[in-house]
């Protein structure tokens, strides 16, 4: 297990008990998040980085039951927090790390990744194995339930130039893994850049 691996389980892990009761309301936002993926009836979709799995009810309801709802996370807390959340009924649970998924090449419809982009250690290389487990045209929803300058705000930091959310920043580092960013929204109440996976 890599440093950054043990590190990210260690930080979630001591949280994930009481993860849901400090972020009470952002179920709304979660679920319009998920409508503007376009998901239709029977898609496959991945819910990567998915932690007590506050994306999976929306994700499952976007697919319907003849779809197929993937959700993968590396800190196994987090897992079993979304299983005592009930969640687990929403998707199939998966122990696994984005950099090494365990689902084959362009199998899925899309993927949602929420406050993810931040906790890649390598994101160009976790970008590209995103895009490889979904199908060409198939789309990306890189979200966080409040904007950066919020997010920022709240952690008392400031946002520099470097943020990898940072429109100049991620739109090349999307190009570079496979994909095309096709709409990007970073207000005080969320963020969402939208992807679309190239052929």
């Amino acid at each position: 297990m890599s440093d950054d691996h043990k590190h990210l389980q260690e930080f979630f892990g001591a949280r994930a008990a009481d993860w849901d009761s400090r972020f009470p309301d952002d179920g709304p936002a979660y679920a319009a998040a998920v409508a503007e993926l376009g998901l239709r009836a029977g898609d496959r979709v991945l819910d990567a980085g998915c932690g007590t799995g506050r994306a999976l009810p929306p994700l499952r309801g976007a697919v319907g039951r003849s779809g197929v709802v993937l959700g993968a996370d590396a800190t196994p807390a987090m897992l079993e927090a979304a299983v005592r959340a009930g969640r687990g009924h929403d998707g199939h649970l998966l122990l696994a790390d984005v950099a090494a998924l365990p689902v084959r090449s362009e199998s899925l419809d899309a993927v949602f990744a929420a406050g993810l982009i931040a906790h890649l250690p390598q994101p160009e290389v976790n970008l590209r194995e995103l895009a490889r487990v979904v199908r060409p045209g198939g789309t990306l929803a890189l979200f966080h339930p409040i904007g950066r300058a919020a997010l920022a705000a709240r952690q008392g930091r400031r946002i520099t130039p470097d943020d990898l959310r940072a429109e100049p920043n991620l739109r090349p580092l999307l190009a570079g893994s496979g994909w095309r960013m096709t709409s990007y929204d970073d207000e005080d109440a969320r963020f969402l850049a939208l992807a679309v996976r190239e052929s």
